[in-house]
């Protein structure tokens, strides 16, 4: 295994052909939550560490509601990761944010039903603070980073998390517009409770594929999302490499890694021994 790494991309398989990337590891992280998506590439880019998850499985047989959220997050941060970037495929909510644009969004609403979001409960309650779920820090170098590159990019923007697999109805599509909301997708949420819960910073490249089906005449597909997101993919290599290097230069603290500091509720002496073995890596710093 090699040494620690700091930052962590959950995407695509795609990623991993970034130009001069140089592959030193493949991980199988077992976890207290059971399997993560798949093993995780570990590699040097720009002289720094970093770890790859696509979230969907290799080769994508993973559907966005059967994601094994818990054991991803979990287990880049048994590598070491503090920092997540979220590449996410999405739809747009408005005229401006066109397909082939990336979006650095700042809010996030979840109408997930089915999905695990939280480490705690069974003995163990803890409250996070959410009001601002992406982390500030890091979207401003990833805005930065994808302005640098003469990418299309708009700044903050709330992404909608559906659950999926289906694609929204135009009705459906309508009430989000109406809601003033940016983007909608089928990942970002529970990712981003479950980052925020192990006090990893955590960003999302929302990258747009298509207008939502509010749009007149527009019917989302799976070529038309394919074909974007392929387009964007290819911006998001380069854009990640950017990132990584304003983040090898940045040893700056971030209020995302106290996150859990006074949101453990539960008595200590009241929380089951299995459950602190299991969470040790998430709390062990507040409880022993």
């Amino acid at each position: 295994m090699p040494e620690t790494v700091r930052i962590g991309v959950i995407g695509g398989s795609g990623l991993y052909q970034i130009e001069g990337l140089d592959i030193v590891d493949v991980a199988d992280v077992p976890t207290p939550f059971g399997s993560p998506s798949a093993t995780i590439t570990i590699a040097n880019l720009e002289g720094t560490l970093v770890a790859f998850l696509p979230r969907h499985g290799a080769g994508h047989f993973i559907s966005p509601s059967d994601i094994n959220n818990r054991a991803n997050i979990y287990a880049l941060k048994s590598l070491g990761v503090i920092e997540i970037i979220s590449v996410s495929a999405c739809g747009s909510l408005k005229e401006e944010l066109r397909p082939r644009d990336i979006v650095i969004c700042d809010q996030l609403v979840d109408w997930t039903r089915r999905r695990m979001n939280t480490f705690f409960g069974d003995g163990i309650v803890a409250h996070i603070s959410f009001a601002d779920p992406y982390c500030s820090r890091l979207s401003t170098v990833l805005y930065q980073s994808t302005r640098e590159e003469d990418v299309p990019v708009h700044k903050d923007g709330t992404y909608i998390t559906m659950e999926g697999p289906q694609f929204s109805t135009r009705a459906e599509s309508k009430i989000y517009q109406s809601l003033g909301l940016s983007v909608i997708g089928m990942t970002s949420a529970p990712e981003a409770k479950l980052a925020r819960e192990a006090e990893l910073c955590y960003a999302v490249l929302a990258c747009v594929t298509d207008y939502d089906v509010w749009h007149a005449n527009e019917e989302v597909t799976i070529e038309m999302v394919l074909a974007n997101l392929t387009h964007n993919i290819e911006n998001v290599k380069k854009i990640i490499r950017r990132v990584v290097r304003k983040l090898s230069a940045d040893n700056g603290d971030c209020s995302c890694r106290h996150a859990l500091k006074n949101a453990i509720i539960t008595d200590p002496q009241l929380i089951p021994k299995k459950r602190k073995q299991d969470l040790n890596l998430i709390i062990g710093k507040y409880i022993s």
